[in-house]
């Protein structure tokens, strides 16, 4: 049987793991799921960060140095707003600004944002499965010691500097999963779900508290395999390891495989925290030790493979283990 991969993916390390992925697998073999939570209107543009981030690094258009926008890009249209006195503080390429205002005309069009970003994927020669893990509007609100600010005003314009002391979803209750995620979940020819090496709190969690999206996942009969954020007390990228700090969590990839508990099968961590294997085992769930720092397109195929064989002898033992 032909065995399928769900990714679950943010922004930058989420799309790194992705390109790997992709690179491993054949189009039908893998679909990947990206957050829409840090979506927003800005300039009166609708922007889906994390959707384009991983669009653009399957097309080969990225910008690998900084992670996110694209390779090349120009800046006269964010130099011409700043002459008006407008905001700038979310930067918006030249030719991201294109991929914004398509985006924003067929959603007024009344297109939903899966259809949208089949068209941009079509037309970037992105083969494989992307899908915003919803077509309704779920927005994540940081709770901070400045209040409760949306997730690109402390993200970006206030640089991550306020202190956290949660997080909140506007729209999660009665937004619907994409129906292709729950379709996936429960397909008998899923091989594994891969939850990226995304930020948990603001990435990942919008994801899993989707009505119904949590509870597939641990009726499904496919291994969860999560990828630490956290290499050496540190994130790669990102406010993780600040975020767990200011929650008063240790900032270890321990944490985060606490964070996410019962609902994983196996954890991947880096070679520099294997000090940290016995006691994530002693949770009753898997481990595997690698070099998970992505510096390269060698090191993201590289780890997607051992995440692709990890997954593989999950479902083996799973196997012999079933009567």
């Amino acid at each position: 049987m032909k065995r399928e991969i769900l990714a679950l993916s943010g922004g930058v390390g989420g799309a790194k793991l992705a390109l790997g992925l992709a690179d491993e697998l054949r189009p039908g073999e893998l679909t990947i799921v990206a957050n829409t939570g840090d979506d927003f209107e800005h300039l009166g543009l609708n922007v889906s960060p994390d959707l384009d981030t991983v669009m653009y690094t399957l097309a080969g258009i990225g910008n690998a140095e900084q992670g996110w926008g694209l390779a090349g890009e120009s800046w006269s249209a964010m130099d011409a707003l700043g002459r008006y006195g407008a905001e700038t503080w979310f930067r918006l390429g030249d030719r991201d600004i294109a991929t914004h205002l398509v985006r924003s005309q067929l959603l007024r069009a009344g297109e939903s944002l899966s259809q949208v970003t089949r068209r941009l994927c079509g037309a970037l020669g992105v083969a494989h499965t992307l899908l915003p893990m919803s077509d309704d509007p779920v927005r994540t609100m940081v709770q901070t010691d400045a209040g409760e600010l949306p997730f690109q005003d402390y993200f970006v314009r206030r640089r991550c500097e306020p202190r956290v002391g949660g997080f909140r979803f506007d729209g999660i209750d009665s937004a619907r999963p994409h129906p292709q995620l729950l379709e996936r979940l429960r397909s008998p020819a899923l091989g594994a779900t891969v939850i990226c090496p995304s930020n948990p709190f603001v990435s990942v969690a919008p994801m899993l508290r989707l009505p119904g999206v949590e509870a597939a996942l641990r009726a499904s009969a496919a291994p969860v395999i999560a990828v630490s954020p956290i290499i050496a007390g540190a994130a790669a990228k990102g406010p993780a390891a600040k975020m767990l700090q200011e929650l008063n969590l240790p900032q270890t990839a321990e944490a985060v495989a606490d964070y996410y508990g019962d609902l994983i099968d196996g954890f991947v961590i880096d070679d520099a925290d294997v000090a940290l294997a016995p006691a994530i085992r002693e949770r009753g769930i898997k481990v595997l030790v690698v070099p998970t720092l992505m510096r390269n397109r060698q090191d993201k195929v590289g780890l997607a493979r051992r995440v692709l064989a990890f997954a593989r002898a999950l479902r083996e033992e799973e196997a012999t283990c079933t009567p």
